[in-house]
């Protein structure tokens, strides 16, 4: 099980810095509102404490929606003083009664990773697929930590990475 224990990721002292003044992006769906609201309280959370200068939200009606607005977003502003330096997509799917739940979650999971590729600034996958709601419960402050603040730390340091990238010399 992924359980937050088996990770450094709320370890500052990785070798990444921590993003300062980053203009992050979050894209969240209107579905499970409940869910969804909590994921982005984390995602704040952590972007605030860590000294985000613009925290921008998006509404999509659902889950596939995500991949269209993060890449229509960066057309829009890829060339502007408010250019984000990360996304994150944050969502939750719970399976139902037909496949219909496997065909979103391929769905956002394949748009977010081409997203991934094709952008220069990363793209964090912060949707919850899930059986039910408990489910949810344990991934929102419970015993396997809180998705929404993970998805933000892993933000702030896929900014730091990817500035220390393009300082390394060959």
């Amino acid at each position: 099980m992924a359980e937050v224990s088996n990770s450094k990721l709320y370890d500052s002292n990785t070798g990444i810095a921590l993003g300062r003044d980053a203009c992050v992006v979050i894209v969240r769906t209107d579905w499970n509102a409940d869910f969804v609201d909590r994921l982005e309280q984390g995602s704040r959370k952590i972007l605030e404490a860590n000294g985000a200068k613009s925290i921008v939200v998006i509404n999509v009606p659902g889950a596939v929606e995500i991949p269209f607005a993060i890449n229509r977003y960066w057309d829009f502003h890829k060339y502007k003083n408010d250019k984000p330096q990360a996304f994150i997509a944050l969502g939750c799917v719970i399976r139902g009664g037909t496949p219909h739940f496997e065909y979103v979650c391929q769905s956002v999971t394949q748009g977010i990773t081409q997203l991934n590729l094709m952008l220069p600034i990363p793209v964090i996958f912060g949707v919850l697929t899930l059986d039910n709601s408990m489910q949810a419960e344990e991934r929102l402050g419970g015993p396997l930590g809180h998705k929404g603040e993970e998805a933000a730390l892993t933000a702030l340091k896929m900014i730091a990475l990817a500035g220390s990238i393009s300082s390394i010399k060959k």
